[in-house]
């Protein structure tokens, strides 16, 4: 399944996302929010956890936010470490959001890569 759905990515480096984050790519982070609270977030990246992304990124969604305006939008996904984040930005090809990807070694590559974190926020008590 992980294959399948990398196959058809155009799977990006850390510095891609980035320098892409800065020409209007919006950066999600599906990451829970106990693991964002571990292991730290990026900043301006849209936090939408992996359970609600499809609704709200679906430009024909009642749920959708905001941003989510046309199949034309370029998404980038995180997770932590580029697997779970490999399956959901197929899912969101599969809704018609073209230019959907992820990051190859997600939010733990990002860090490595030495690009901005900020200290995770404490997660809600639960």
């Amino acid at each position: 399944m992980l294959a399948r759905a990398r196959a058809r990515l155009r799977r990006i480096d850390p510095a891609q996302a980035a320098a892409e984050s800065t020409s209007g790519a919006l950066l999600i982070d599906i990451r829970p929010a106990a693991q964002r609270a571990d292991e730290g977030e990026i900043p301006g990246a849209l936090v939408i956890e992996r359970n609600v992304l499809e609704w709200r990124l679906d430009p024909t969604s009642d749920a959708r936010l905001p941003v989510a305006t046309g199949d034309d939008l370029r998404v980038i996904v995180f997770c932590s470490e580029g697997y779970t984040s490999s399956l959901a930005a197929a899912a969101l090809q599969e809704l018609g959001l073209r230019y959907a990807t992820d990051v190859v070694g997600g939010y733990q590559a990002w860090r490595a890569a030495g690009l901005p974190t900020t200290p995770g926020s404490p997660a809600p008590a639960g």
